[in-house]
This record gives structure tokens, sequence and C-alpha cells, in this order.
């Protein structure tokens, strides 16, 4: 399984070390969208597969440190926030949340409940600073969580407007918002627009209701059917759809019938997850891996090659290893992780990358309000970096290698130039890039990877799609090459 990148679903780092021994032509990963810290969302990281695409929270050299620095030096552009609240849990879901009910925000005791967090939330982002003469404003907020469309539109438009007092709010910024069938009706996604909402990511994960019920979603395919329609009537400049496959007692043709569905609806970006069994749920006591009543390897190795033939030849790029778009649809807010940007992150389980340190807040509730106010009480000042040479090493071989494994999960790929210039240039980043080179030449004559360009120009791209169903196992080689 292709390891979990950072973000809104942690846990990454371990699992791509742990890629050496390759587990095969599984359908891999979503590479993390978005920053809950908890294990991505288009992603970002997407749920039991979860959109770890737009979802936030990783990057190179992250830290154990329990806090970010209070004063960050030149900010960052980008954010996100986590919306914890949901009707119910998923069977496959081990994201941090609050379970509020069907009615959600229409019970008074659910509203205050969402007022305190967003009060807590609010708190936090004023207890950050920019240092700089002139802070380039956010270019994107990713709201993910949860389920973001269950938040009542003023709270929403209240944390927009935190963001934009500390921050800055680029009048371009993509902002991004979670929102599931039967949370939503028109005239909310109305008042959400209305609020600032540019970007829509709907989580529909299936068009068979078997499915939606044998995964405990809360929405009826009809829901979902509704949830479509009122996107259209409402506008928005872009959105996206949620698929999951590998799902309980799905076929190959069934998951064919959902592909062609979802173009039916009409997206402008497709987030596709091979759904993950995380210890601690539902499916963990209920299923094994790779075994009846959930897809064999090689099916859903075939759901993923199936995915990527239907969504390229309707017009999708497919941009990223679970990511498609149609031209100029792409994903900013997940643009700026993949890049190794900084991003700020906020809320429960949300997951930062500042100063070239991960940090991820608490994951339970109690934990955070615990959190926030010692965040408040801490010197108003920019903390150092690693304070030995071991540990300055450690921090950029970590960098280098999460800088790797991001670029190769992208459609451009890995350039080696870029390897030898993080790897400290001169001799050593020459060595790096070569081994680079000899690591992917037998997956090269294998036909899973290529390497493009001439000189300094030369990039290694794994192949659309059976490279990228085994980018563990060449991501793996890369990384011994690099140890």
């Amino acid at each position: 399984m292709a390891a979990r990148l950072p973000g809104a679903r942690g846990r990454w780092r371990g699992l791509a070390r742990a890629a050496g021994a390759g587990a095969g032509p599984r359908a891999p990963r979503a590479v993390w969208e978005a920053g809950t810290g908890t294990g991505g969302a288009d992603e970002p990281g997407g749920k039991g597969s979860q959109r770890a695409q737009e979802r936030g929270g990783g990057g190179a050299g992250s830290s154990s440190e329990a806090f970010p620095a209070r004063v960050v030096p030149g900010g960052a552009p980008a954010a996100y926030v986590h919306i914890p609240f949901c009707q119910r849990r998923c069977h496959y879901c081990d994201f941090p949340i609050s379970v509020v009910g069907s009615r959600g925000a229409a019970v008074p005791a659910a509203r205050e409940a969402m007022e305190r967090y967003v009060a807590l939330v609010l708190r936090e982002v004023r207890a950050m600073e920019v240092d700089a003469a002139a802070p380039a404003p956010l270019r994107t907020v990713f709201f993910g969580g949860g389920t973001p469309s269950l938040l009542p539109p003023d709270l929403l438009e209240a944390l927009l407007a935190g963001l934009d007092r500390a921050f800055g709010l680029d009048p371009s910024a993509e902002v991004s918002l979670e929102a599931d069938p039967g949370t939503f009706s028109r005239e909310g996604l109305g008042a959400l627009r209305a609020a600032g909402v540019t970007r829509l990511s709907v989580g529909v994960q299936s068009f068979d209701a078997g499915e939606l019920e044998a995964c405990g979603r809360a929405h009826s395919l009809r829901d979902a059917l509704e949830a479509i329609d009122a996107v259209h009537a409402v506008g928005f400049p872009s959105w996206s759809l949620d698929l999951m496959s590998g799902l309980p007692r799905q076929t190959v043709e069934g998951w064919g019938r959902s592909l062609e569905q979802a173009l039916d609806a009409g997206p402008d970006h497709l987030s596709v997850y091979d759904l993950q069994v995380e210890a601690g749920t539902p499916f963990a006591r209920w299923y094994e891996p790779g075994a009846r009543p959930l897809p064999l390897e090689a099916e859903a190795a075939e759901m993923y090659r199936l995915a990527s033939r239907t969504l390229r030849g309707a017009g999708f790029e497919h941009y990223e290893v679970s990511s498609y778009a149609r031209p100029g649809h792409r994903c900013r807010h997940n643009q700026v992780y993949w890049s190794g940007e900084p991003f700020w992150g906020f809320g429960l389980g949300a997951a930062s990358f500042l100063g070239g340190r991960r940090v991820t807040r608490p994951r339970k509730m109690k934990g955070y309000e615990a959190w926030v106010p010692q965040l408040e009480a801490r010197p108003m000042a920019a903390e150092p970096g690693p304070q030995t040479e071991a540990e300055a090493q450690v921090a950029a071989q970590d960098g280098l290698l999460d800088f790797v494994m991001l670029q190769l999960r992208l459609v451009e790929g890995l350039g080696l130039e870029e390897v030898a210039e993080r790897a400290g240039g001169g001799s050593r980043g020459g060595r790096m890039a070569a081994g680079v080179l000899e690591a992917v030449r037998p997956h090269v004559k294998a036909g899973t990877a290529r390497v493009c360009g001439e000189g300094s120009a030369r990039r290694v791209q794994l192949v659309d799609p059976d490279g990228l169903l085994v980018s563990n196992d060449i991501i793996s080689d890369v990384f011994a090459a690099l140890d």
C-alpha cells in the first residue's frame, strides 16, 4: 500500500520507510491533501482512504515539538482548518471527529459546541504572528473534517474573517470546503458561497446504495444525487467529487459504473481513493485487507487502472496518484503541500509545517482545549531550529526524503537537479542524484518508471498507471539509495 503522506493523515513517515518490502500492486493510497495530522484532501489528505488529499500537514523536517513557533518569518501561503463535526462515525474512519447527530446545528447543544470550538480555533489563529514587513496574504484555505458542511455559514464566515485579520486573504484565494451529501441544501450552499467558499469537495464515495450502507455513510444515494443537483444550481468556480474503491463486496464492474456516474455528475476534479483498513475501526474488526468480502489485491489494482483509463479518457489529467482534474482545476491548496511550501494548520488534530518543522495539535477535544491556552502563554518569539549539527543533518535528510516522496507521486516527477540542491550541492549532491538514477534503473527497465530530459533537466517519473501502482517499491528503492 502506498504510504500516507503528511497532514490530514499523519503516520506517513513510518509507513514510507517501512515500504521497502513492497506491498504488491495494490492501488496506492492518496497523497494527503489537507492537514489533520491524524494520518491528507481532495485531499490531503480524505475518508477511510481519505482525502489525504485535500488535507494538509506534513513536510520536510518534521518535529516532535508540542508547539509551533508563535512568530513565523515570512508567514505561509496556505491554511488548513479542521472542522471535526460529523453526523456519525463511518465504519472506516479513524479521524478526530465529534459526532453531533443527523440534525447538526439545529440542536441547540450542537450549535453551542460548534460556537465554542470556532472561538477556540480563532484564539489559536490570534496567537500566531507573521514576522515580515509586507507578508503575502493566504492563497488557499481548506476546511476539512469531519464534515465542514455541518458548520453554520455564519461560523464559517467568522473563521475566514479571523484568518483574514491575522494573515490577509488574497482576493483570488482558493477557499475549499469538504461537504457531505445530506448535510446541505441549495440554500445552505448559497450561503456558503456568499461566505467566501470558492471550491467544494463533495464526499459521495460511491454511487452504489449497498456500498454506502456497508461503509456506514450517513447519506443515501438519493442524497448524493440531490447534492450534485444543488452544487450545479448554486454554481462554484470549481468543485471536486470523492470516490472510494476497495469497498466491501465491490466489483470491478460496479466500480466502473460509479466512475461513469461520477463523470455524468460533471465535476471539475475527482479524487479517487483506495480503502484503507485502519486499526481501531469497525472495519478492522470485521475485515482483513486483501481478503473477501473486500476486493482481492489484483482486483484493487485493476480498479486503479480502470479509474486512470476512464478519467483520462474523459479529458481529466491524472496529476497526482489519486487526483484527477480538468485543465485549470487542480487543487491549488494541495499543491502547496506537494511543493514543500510552509502552511498553517489550525484546530483539532491539525498539523502545520512552519520553519521546517511539522507540529500536530492534540486529537482529543479536551487536549486541544488545554493546548490552546498553553500556546497563548508561550513567549511571543520565533523558536530556534535544530541546535546541534547532528540534529541539523537529520532534519535535512528528512526534508530530502519528504521531497522525494512527494515529487514521485506527481505527474511532473522528481527533478535530479533539485535532489542535488536539497542534498547540499557539490559532490554530495551529485552522488545523491546519481543514486536516484541507479535506484530507478530496474524500474525503468520494467516499464514502471522513466527518465525524461537531458543533463541537469533530467526528471524521474512514474508511469501511469502501473508505475503508480508500485510507487511504494520505487520510493523505497530511492530512499535506500539516499540513506
